[in-house]
């Protein structure tokens, strides 16, 4: 490979620094915002596993109230509703416009002793919801750290064809400068010089572009990583063995973990079809202007307790007309576990036609890289043999501005030759779901 290193314009930095790929994938995987927000949702389903265990607290309640308000009290029932306020005492003989106060505080304790499971069921379903919120993590620090190696490798490239680009445009220049002379020399017709400065402007196109493809690279990776650098560190050729696989791939972890949060909801429905149970008790005290011989005491009469009562009970609750949905929803989670095998297959399936064809990729590459030299030397005998050939007004311009477009693309070919095998490499190790060992192999250049 051309060069040990690769320049970089610094914006975000004061002072030099060199980047290495790994501290490049170091730097985005500590801050890019995916990363972050994936992090955010990891401490909210944390704090769901305390939200959950709070149902085993008793639920205590205090209440305070004064009103103003009539006695009037009737016989009869009234059904549940949220309209008419209750109210206590004989009932009177004839309504009366008079009003009295009334006071009242309480408190009441319930808990629930048992409840074969559910209580549990709640909490491993959200630390389950807090497993699969890691594996999001682990998959997204995984995806920004694969992109951003490739956006480290693809600066590395534009930078080496834009070297080959610029010694393009320097042969160009010698040529027409060639053909100049001969044409002042009446030994070439003026056309020739012509061409040679068509094949001038033609390869400072090409570097232009290559300069442009250049700036738009090192954007990218100043966007994972946050840090623009003075220069990065080129790779020597690439290692023969490809990275091994990782145990899973962290795609396939974070389906597992989705999986896993279904059958705990699951689990807690099962626990939803027993009764509940509630050990209660209440203490609560009561006051009243009005007497029970329907007369008033007039004047703050009412307006403190002084009459209390409590009380200890246990209760069995069973909500039998429930029992249907929870059927429903059993159904609806067990559609969805479906659902998410069949995702899980899908991602497999994928993942396994990934790694062939990255293999596919790096052996192709391989070939290619082994190639290139032998085209380079190729192409090089022919640009200096085509050169000689038309000073000796034996070959065509033509024949000559062919030869030193080889020249440049062979030039060109070769530096990526090599940087396509790490790319390779690279899908390999992603797609087989661990860049640590290619990480590793890329830092000890």
């Amino acid at each position: 490979m051309r060069g040990a290193f690769i320049g970089l314009c610094c914006c975000a930095m004061v002072g030099a620094q060199t980047l290495t790929l790994p501290e490049a994938v170091k730097l985005a995987g500590g801050r890019y915002p995916s990363i972050r927000a994936a992090e955010e949702g990891v401490a909210a389903a944390a704090a769901g596993i305390q939200l959950a265990r709070t149902a085993y607290l008793p639920r205590v309640d205090l209440y305070s109230q004064v009103n103003r308000a009539t006695r009037n009290n009737i016989y009869g029932m009234l059904l549940p509703q949220s309209t008419i306020a209750a109210i206590s005492g004989p009932p009177v003989v004839e309504a009366s416009g008079s009003s009295v106060f009334g006071s009242a505080i309480g408190v009441h304790v319930a808990w629930e002793p048992f409840d074969f499971g559910l209580r549990k069921a709640q909490v491993d379903a959200s630390a389950t919801a807090r497993k699969l919120a890691e594996a999001s993590v682990e998959r997204a620090r995984f995806d920004v750290s694969s992109a951003t190696a490739a956006a480290y490798l693809t600066v590395l490239a534009a930078q080496e064809a834009a070297r080959a680009a610029e010694a393009g445009v320097a042969r160009a220049k010698v040529f027409e400068e060639a053909a100049g002379t001969l044409v002042r020399a009446e030994l070439r017709p003026g056309a020739d010089q012509s061409r040679a400065r068509a094949e001038v402007a033609a390869a400072e196109t090409q570097r232009i572009l290559a300069e442009q493809a250049v700036e738009i690279a090192r954007a990218s990776l100043a966007q994972m990583t946050g840090v623009a650098a003075d220069s990065l560190v080129a790779l020597k050729p690439p290692p023969d063995a490809a990275p091994a696989p990782a145990a899973s791939h962290p795609l396939l972890r974070e389906q597992s973990a989705a999986i896993d949060e279904v059958r705990a909801r699951q689990s807690i429905l099962d626990k939803s079809y027993f009764p509940k149970f509630q050990v209660q008790g209440t203490t609560y005290s009561r006051g009243s202007g009005a007497n029970p011989d329907f007369t008033t005491q007039g004047g703050a009469n009412g307006l403190a307790p002084n009459f209390y009562n409590w009380g200890l009970g246990f209760s069995l609750f069973f909500p039998l007309s429930d029992l249907a949905a929870i059927h429903a929803k059993k159904g609806v989670e067990s559609a969805k576990e479906r659902a998410e095998k069949a995702k899980l297959d899908q991602i497999a399936l994928e993942l396994e036609g990934r790694v062939a064809k990255a293999k596919a990729m790096l052996d192709g590459a391989r070939r290619v890289a082994a190639n290139a030299p032998l085209l380079l030397e190729a192409a090089r005998a022919s640009e200096s043999q085509h050169g000689a050939r038309y000073r000796a007004g034996l070959g065509t311009v033509v024949e000559t501005a062919d030869a030193q477009r080889l020249l440049t693309q062979a030039e060109v070919d070769i530096a990526l030759a090599r940087l396509n095998v790490w790319r390779a490499l690279l899908e390999v190790a992603a797609a087989q779901g661990d860049l640590a060992e290619f990480l590793r192999i890329a830092g000890s250049n």
